[in-house]
């Protein structure tokens, strides 16, 4: 089903997107560079690196804390090693004043320890006395690489009851975003949704960073709807950089819709803030 029209100007929309949008960073030794770039007291979600670990995720989230950044920590399932581990970092998390956390499966093929996926860890934090006021999952518009769309659907209906809001994975079509939302709600999903987005970089990073993360099909959505002499065209013209412009122009017009409750926009940032940034300044001061 296409998404209906909707009367929200799109001009009203990009601002709302744009203006106070989180930002995903990964916990390498460039992200306290990064954050310089970013304004003060931004929302930042900082993912659980495969190569780092939860640890670094943690003690990144403890130093941009104390910066006055409102820090989101991806607390990845197969990461976690145990109880008594999550005990320690949902402690630490609170210290640093973080009251709002990501619960993702994680992409490690064997789990760390005993929670294979985001579902069991959300069961044991609701068995925790924690203070997290916000608990976000994921969802997936194109679907998932090893995981079938009716496994996906029934996983979400388990965390639904855990969480408050759903990330999306990356995507770079508007429409697939929204007609996805359409069929959550068809299932009686009502969460807001926070729509994971592409910053802004260099086409070559962005489609080997976008094939690794399985996002395939909207690779072949940027290359058909641009067609070889257009995507040719858009590299030269834009210095080789994409943009996510017609993406949040899409998005734009359903932001005050209370069936798809947009609750923003977040940022794949892949730490390449500086670009990202001054497209985003320009798009809101128009």
């Amino acid at each position: 089903m296409s998404p209906k029209f909707r009367s929200s100007t799109t001009s009203d929309g990009v601002q709302q997107l744009l203006t106070t949008p989180r930002y995903e960073l990964m916990p390498f030794s460039s992200l306290g560079e990064q954050l310089e770039h970013l304004p003060d007291g931004a929302q930042i979600a900082i993912t659980t690196s495969p190569q780092l670990g939860l640890d670094a995720t943690v003690e990144w989230t403890e130093k941009a804390s104390a910066r006055g950044y409102e820090i989101i920590p991806h607390i990845a399932a197969r990461y976690v090693e145990d109880k008594q581990q999550l005990e320690s970092v949902v402690h630490r998390l609170e210290e640093a004043g973080v009251t709002d956390i990501f619960v993702p499966g994680g992409d490690r093929e064997e789990p760390e320890g005993s929670f294979e996926s985001a579902y069991e860890l959300l069961v044991a934090l609701d068995e925790l006395d924690h203070s997290f006021n916000d608990i976000g999952i994921t969802g997936y518009p194109e679907g998932h690489d090893f995981i079938d769309d009716g496994t996906l659907a029934d996983a979400m209906a388990k965390k639904e009851p855990y969480a408050t809001y759903i990330v999306t994975q990356l995507c770079y079509d508007s429409d697939a975003v929204l007609e996805w939302i359409d069929e959550v709600r068809s299932r009686g999903v009502d969460l807001p949704v926070e729509v994971g987005i592409p910053g802004v970089m260099k086409y070559n990073r962005l489609l080997s960073i976008s094939q690794k993360v399985g996002v395939g099909d909207s690779v072949r959505f940027l290359r058909k709807t641009t067609g070889v002499v257009g995507f040719v065209r858009q590299l030269v013209g834009s210095r080789g950089k994409y943009t996510p412009d017609d993406l949040v122009s899409g998005l734009a017009p359903y932001t005050d819709d209370e069936e798809y409750k947009l609750r923003g926009v977040h940022l794949y940032t892949f730490n390449q803030v500086p670009d990202l940034e001054s497209w985003r300044k320009e798009k809101i001061e128009v």
